[in-house]
């Protein structure tokens, strides 16, 4: 028998996948098609901000309020990812509107497409309804969340500087595979402002049902978010010393 027929069963990537001469079989290349279509999709589709405020935890003590990045549309924050890191001109004048009358918080969370919009309006309730009520029973005090349109990672700096966070966590789809086109980061930065680089960010990846689940995920999540609350700090020099959830990496340093 052979040894990698039993090895397929165990991973979600292409091994042993057979070839018909020097070519791929036609199952093969039309499930790489269908995989490769899927990943597309999950980049280019439209997203509704404001639908996926709506179905935020009803936990949540104040509502959501719904931004938007620099970027005016899919094509441009595609193309110039330095305006998804950015909140367009008005989106920073409402925030700074509302976090005026905010008193400042221990944790500002963000929810944005990022590279999947899939991911974001699948996993990021699936999270946030496990992982408030975590926060919530350990004391923190939470920021309205923000949904933002087109934004990429670095916009959770301006928005928790605004908001006068101590921490900020920003949630959005990664960059699909051709086996996971629904995959959702979380990444936190603490004393978040402009200017903060990848080496002061923690990051959960690959948080979806067949990597690591949403409720998963939250508890890893609350447990870094503890520590590092508790440090004064995060990313390089915050370690993960619990143990790694099954399904992916737990916790990876951006």
């Amino acid at each position: 028998m052979d040894p990698w027929t039993s090895l397929r069963n165990l991973t979600t990537a292409r091994i042993a996948i057979g070839r018909t001469g020097a070519s791929l079989l036609t199952s093969q290349r039309l499930d790489f098609l269908l995989a490769h279509a899927r990943a597309r999709d999950a980049v280019l589709a439209p997203f509704d901000a404001a639908a996926l405020a709506g179905n935020l935890p009803r936990a949540l003590a104040l509502p959501p309020l719904v931004l938007a990045s620099a970027a005016r549309d899919r094509a441009e924050y595609l193309q110039r990812p330095d305006l998804g890191r950015q909140l367009s001109p008005e989106s920073r004048a409402l925030l700074a509107s509302e976090a005026a009358a905010l008193p400042a918080c221990d944790i500002a969370i963000i929810v944005s497409d990022g590279l999947s919009t899939l991911a974001a309006h699948i996993q990021a309730e699936q999270l946030l309804s496990a992982l408030i009520p975590l926060l919530t029973a350990g004391g923190w005090t939470l920021a309205p969340v923000v949904v933002v349109r087109h934004g990429r990672v670095a916009i959770q700096d301006e928005v928790g500087e605004i908001l006068r966070a101590r921490i900020s966590l920003m949630l959005l789809g990664e960059r699909p595979g051709l086996g996971s086109a629904d995959s959702l980061g979380a990444y936190f930065t603490y004393g978040p402002r402009i200017g903060k680089t990848d080496a002061d960010r923690n990051c959960v990846s690959n948080i979806r049902q067949g990597g690591i689940a949403p409720r998963e995920a939250a508890r890893k999540l609350h447990l870094l978010l503890t520590q590092s609350r508790a440090l004064a700090l995060s990313g390089i020099h915050l370690k993960d010393d619990a143990p790694s959830l099954g399904g992916g990496p737990a916790a990876a340093l951006t």
